[in-house]
């Protein structure tokens, strides 16, 4: 089995310990990873967003920290600020909250456009700038950002720039009814459930991270995920549609679907499979409501079925 796949059945192993039925999260959180991107979940409180990002984290052996978004937050709170040390007569550097691997940014939207702002370098570059000192973030760093999307009072809508920022978004849904009992059955019963273990350090993420990168795409396929990036910029009610960036994003986490199914080569589906959580957010609408009511999702499968999949004569699997 390849390191990837066995990361990944690790890693859904370990977090299923602690939260039951969102494998499909967890699975993009694990390519976000791998891809070097940030992630974005939209969902009502009380469905273990919280929770799954400190579970990946302690599955992966790797530094925690959350930040709670208020109003009055100032980017100074996220990114850290330099203070006059008054006994040793020099300014001294007080890392924020980003100096870490994985930083939960809990209600991201509730955080004024000038702190989320202060999150663009980070995210894009790995770094932080403070008073013309670039600091450089742990590796991997991933931001796992969440919003409400009910509640908008005290809320200030992410702008396309810090949306482009995320290489997917996602909701957690809420449980089956099956799932609900056994939620119930482990939070009722006198024995915790098992503490997750370890599934993985740095280096072997380094090493998934390199393998990711040697999965094979055929030029068809290319092809066929620039045709639909290219749709998505046609039609009287978008304004704006998926950018280069958008369409980079989209093969490298259709590499990671390929990966974590323990393929090293695409196929048509693990393109299909990405392009909502890639593309859905990043696509304006004239509008409005029709992206507030998440109708992204139901436009990306719309150009989905208009664009021609590739043969399936096609060996994907030849070099």
């Amino acid at each position: 089995m390849s390191v990837i796949a066995q990361l990944h059945k690790d890693v859904v192993h370990q977090v299923g310990h602690q939260i039951v039925g969102k494998e499909a999260v967890t699975d993009l959180a694990l390519i976000s990873l791998l891809c070097g991107g940030h992630m974005l979940i939209d969902d009502v409180p009380g469905t273990g967003k919280t929770v799954l990002a400190k579970s990946f984290a302690h599955a992966l052996s790797l530094h925690f920290r959350r930040v709670q978004c208020v109003p009055d937050m100032l980017p100074s709170d996220l990114l850290g600020v330099n203070f006059f040390d008054m006994k040793e007569s020099e300014f001294r550097f007080v890392r924020g909250p980003v100096f870490t691997n994985i930083l939960l940014v809990d209600e991201i939207n509730r955080a004024m456009p000038k702190t989320q702002a202060g999150l663009l370098e980070c995210m894009e570059e790995a770094q932080v700038t403070i008073d013309g000192v670039t600091y450089p973030l742990q590796q991997p760093f991933m931001v796992i950002a969440t919003q409400n999307p009910v509640e908008t009072k005290g809320t200030f809508e992410l702008p396309e720039a810090e949306l482009d920022r995320f290489l997917v978004k996602t909701a957690m849904g809420y449980p089956s009814h099956s799932e609900s009992i056994e939620i119930l059955s482990q939070k009722l019963t006198p024995v915790p459930p098992p503490s997750p273990g370890k599934a993985a350090d740095k280096h072997l993420i380094a090493e998934a991270r390199a393998e990711l990168e040697r999965v094979y795409v055929h030029p068809d396929l290319l092809d066929y995920a620039a045709s639909v990036c290219e749709a998505t910029r046609i039609g009287k009610e978008v304004i704006l549609g998926a950018s280069p960036r958008a369409m980079i994003a989209l093969i490298r986490v259709a590499r990671g679907y390929a990966a974590i199914g323990a393929r090293d080569y695409l196929l048509p589906d693990d393109i299909k499979r990405a392009a909502a959580p890639v593309l859905a957010h990043r696509i304006v609408f004239r509008n409005s409501l029709l992206h507030r009511d998440h109708q992204g999702e139901a436009f990306i499968r719309s150009v989905l079925e208009s664009i021609p999949v590739p043969s399936e004569e096609i060996d994907f699997s030849a070099r």
